[in-house]
C-alpha cells in the first residue's frame, strides 16, 4: 500500500512538473525579449544602466506595464535571474520591465532608488514603442528590490528631481524588506565595514529618509503587500508596523500572508506560471488603471 502511495506520488509530481515545463515553453514561444536597453548611461561613478523589456508577441493594442525591482540584500542580482518570471507575466498580456541597478557597496539607498526612478521614466517615455501604456504603469520588487519600489512609489521627491510627476499607479510588493530601516538599524550596533553601513550610512537622518514608513502621505499610489508567513523576522515585523502605520493615509491597503511561506519562495512561486497570485496581480491593475 505504502509504495504505491509513493509511486502515485511520483506520478502527481511528475505530471506537475511536465506541465510546467510545457506552460513555460509556451511562454518562451509567445513572447519576446528586448534586453541591455540602456536606461541611464555610463557616469565617472557608475557604468552603463540597463534594462529588459518582454512582451507577447503580436500584439499591437497597449498594454499595461509591469516593472520588476530584484532583491538580493542591496548588493546582489541581476535581472536575468528573472526571465521566466517575466515571460510568464508577458504572455498573460503585462509588458514586463525588468531593471538593474547600482549595488552596495559602489551605491547607497539613495543611489539606487535614483536608478529606479531613472529607469521608470525611462519606461513612461519610451514604453509605447513596445505597445506598452505609460499611463498603466505598475511596480514591484522582492526583498530589497520591495523597499525601493516601496520608496519611489511613496516619495514623490524622486520624480520630482526629473521633472516628472510620479507615473506609478500601483505598487505590488513582495516580502518586502526596509520599510522601516530606522527602527531596525536603531535596535542594532553596526560595524563600519558592515554592508548595510555602506548601504544606509551610520546617519541616523539617512535611515529615516530610506524608510517607505517616513514617507506616507495622502494620495499615495495604492499598494498591495505579499508576506511569506514564514519570512525573516526582520521583514515580518517592519511589514506589521507599516500597515497599521499606512491605515491612516491608505485604509484599502490590501495585505496578504501567505503560509508556510519563506522569503525565497516568495519570489520562486512566479515561476509558476498557473500561480494564484497572478490573478491577484491583474485585478489590482484592473482596478487602478482608469479604463
Amino acid at each position: 500500500m505504502k509504495s504505491k502511495k509513493t509511486f502515485a506520488f511520483l506520478i502527481s509530481i511528475g505530471t506537475f512538473i511536465i506541465l510546467v515545463f510545457l506552460n513555460t515553453g509556451c511562454s518562451l514561444i509567445s513572447t519576446t525579449r528586448t534586453k541591455n536597453l540602456v536606461y541611464r548611461d555610463s557616469t565617472a561613478q557608475f557604468p552603463a544602466q540597463k534594462l529588459d523589456v518582454y512582451k507577447r508577441m503580436f500584439s499591437k493594442k497597449p498594454k499595461p506595464v509591469f516593472i520588476f525591482i530584484h532583491g538580493g540584500n542591496w548588493n546582489s542580482g541581476r535581472k536575468e535571474q528573472y526571465n521566466i518570471i517575466a515571460r510568464n507575466l508577458a504572455a498573460k498580456g503585462i509588458i514586463t520591465v525588468i531593471i538593474d541597478y547600482p549595488l552596495s557597496p559602489s551605491a547607497n539607498y539613495k543611489e539606487m532608488a535614483q536608478m529606479s526612478a531613472i529607469a521608470t521614466k525611462w519606461t513612461y517615455d519610451n514604453i509605447s514603442q513596445y505597445h506598452g501604456d505609460p499611463n498603466r504603469l505598475f511596480i514591484s520588487g522582492h526583498s530589497a528590490g520591495g523597499h525601493l519600489a516601496s520608496l519611489i512609489t511613496v516619495d514623490n521627491s524622486y520624480f520630482e528631481e526629473l521633472g516628472l510627476i510620479n507615473p506609478i499607479k500601483g505598487a505590488f510588493l513582495i516580502d518586502p524588506a526596509g520599510l522601516d530601516m530606522y527602527d531596525y538599524l536603531k535596535k542594532r550596533t553596526l560595524k563600519p565595514n558592515h554592508t548595510y553601513s555602506k548601504t544606509f550610512t551610520t546617519n541616523e537622518n539617512s535611515w529615516k529618509d530610506a524608510s517607505t514608513i517616513a514617507h506616507l502621505h495622502d494620495n499615495m499610489p495604492p499598494i498591495v503587500i505579499l508576506r511569506g508567513a514564514r519570512t525573516y523576522e526582520s521583514i515580518s515585523t517592519s511589514n506589521e508596523v507599516f500597515m497599521k502605520e499606512v491605515q491612516a493615509y491608505a485604509p484599502d491597503t490590501r495585505y496578504i500572508i501567505q503560509k508556510r511561506k519563506k522569503h525565497i519562495p516568495m519570489i520562486l512561486q512566479f515561476f509558476n506560471p498557473w500561480n494564484k497570485n497572478f490573478r491577484v496581480l491583474k485585478k489590482f491593475i484592473r482596478e487602478n488603471s482608469n479604463e
